[in-house]
């Protein structure tokens, strides 16, 4: 693989603490709208696209197997949790 070009850019941070990513550094990095990006701050800091290969929870499906009870119960459960006073007693 050969030695990459380096690419210097500027941006401002916004009241709100928001920073707009150059036009340059967009394309190098290939980021589109809605792409999310991660900050590695580690005496430098170094910004890359976060990309899942697959859904990161696909794997845990399933790990707790079924509710007991089945649909009924979780019903049940979901009615009660609505039906508490928010002091983790019953009205």
């Amino acid at each position: 693989m050969g030695k990459e070009e380096a690419t210097l850019a500027y941006s401002r941070i916004s009241r709100h603490g928001q920073v707009t990513v150059p036009k340059a550094v967009r394309q190098r990095l290939g980021l589109r709208a809605g792409d999310r990006v991660e900050a590695d701050v580690n005496g430098t800091t170094v910004l890359r696209p976060v990309r899942w290969e697959k859904n990161r929870f696909e794997g845990s499906a399933g790990i707790l197997g079924n509710f007991p009870g089945g649909i009924e119960e979780i019903n049940a459960w979901v009615r009660n949790m609505r039906d508490d006073d928010g002091d983790g007693s019953e009205a």
